[in-house]
């Protein structure tokens, strides 16, 4: 069975120890190497992955020239996120490529991303954790299958407290917007790019968006967007002043989607381990046990490596076409508050 090589590069992101602990879970998966600037923020992974000393480096070249991967995953700052791609993909032969969620911090460099990866013929993918909670997995089964009819629209809330807990030392450019931080900007994506997939890749006629700017910082706290499809209104909201962390304490109201359909409604909120399913027949409410996920639909790492050896395209929320299209309507999102208007999703292209 072949070893596959994963390097990580640039910390920035505090994810970067959740993927590279999903690759430390695959058993045909070694890491050979890390890098960031600053080596001690990278103690951590460091001490839990039995990284030894010969592996750690501040920089990328040199990791890349040593260890030789055939995946490379980035955790830049938001904004950052095409730099790093491009530095990865035109270095030597060129690499796999995963970036952290959020895709790109616009619609020109995730289309710029793409481009320099696909020139050196390998995959990009961009990681979006919830891609891989049972219960949004599960709920997506049950749209496939025409459990509800068809998906006519789709209600996202999520966020965090953006605490000191949260955002602190190295996490600071989470405060900072042209670093790409704020509410919209670290959520958004999750629910625009899930609901894509959702929708099977059905882009949106137009985005109205509004966000709320404490007095004395430039970051949003709450951001609304509704798209408008041809089927109806969706909405996405985002916070950063929870009552609780999802990942702790499931805060009211609870993070996740609703999804109506014309048949009935799927409630698959984050963490559940079940999601709520309310028929339009005969009003009956069941709550349908989460799937339990099966290689190689586990994590990113898993069904990457599974798209690379039997040369398949990657599909779903991960994959650069779905991402893109998230991606959009941040963008169309973004120019909606700053130009105070509704965006025509056409006027992207």
């Amino acid at each position: 069975m072949k070893k596959w090589k994963v390097a990580g590069i640039n910390f920035d992101h505090m994810h970067m120890s959740m993927l590279l602990g999903d690759a430390y879970s695959n058993s045909n998966v070694e890491i050979v190497g890390v890098c960031h600037e600053r080596v001690e923020e990278m103690a951590d992974s460091i001490e839990s992955f039995h990284i030894s000393q010969d592996r750690v480096y501040s920089d990328y070249k040199a990791c890349l020239d040593e260890t030789q991967p055939d995946i490379v995953i980035i955790c830049p700052a938001n904004k950052d996120h095409l730099e790093w791609t491009r530095k990865i993909a035109e270095h030597g032969e060129g690499y796999h490529i995963v970036v952290e969620k959020p895709f790109a911090l616009t619609l020109s460099d995730a289309q710029e991303m793409i481009n320099v990866v696909e020139a050196t013929g390998k995959k990009l993918v961009c990681n979006w954790p919830l891609a891989w909670y049972p219960s949004h997995v599960t709920a997506k089964r049950l749209i496939d299958e025409g459990l509800i009819g068809e998906l006519l629209d789709i209600h996202y809330y999520d966020g965090n407290m953006a605490d000191d807990d949260v955002i602190s030392g190295d996490q600071l450019w989470l405060l900072n917007k042209e670093q790409g931080g704020g509410s919209l900007q670290d959520y958004l994506g999750y629910g625009v790019t899930l609901g894509t997939w959702f929708m099977n890749d059905k882009l949106p006629k137009s985005v109205t968006a509004f966000a709320t700017v404490r007095d004395g910082e430039e970051i949003d706290r709450h951001s609304i967007t509704v798209c408008e499809y041809d089927t109806g209104l969706s909405k996405f909201e985002t916070r950063w002043d929870m009552l609780s962390n999802p990942w702790e304490e499931q805060p009211l109201p609870k993070t996740g989607f609703i999804l109506v359909g014309s048949q009935g409604t799927i409630a698959s909120f984050d963490y559940a381990e079940v999601v709520e399913v309310q028929l339009r027949k005969d009003k009956q409410r069941l709550d349908i046990p989460v799937d339990t996920l099966q290689a190689p639909q586990q994590n990113f790492c898993q069904y990457l490596i599974h798209c690379i050896e039997n040369n398949l395209g990657v599909e779903g929320p991960i994959s650069a076409k779905t991402s893109k299209i998230g991606q959009m309507i941040v963008t169309a999102a973004e120019m909606s508050i700053e130009q105070r208007r509704t965006v025509a999703v056409e006027e992207l292209f």
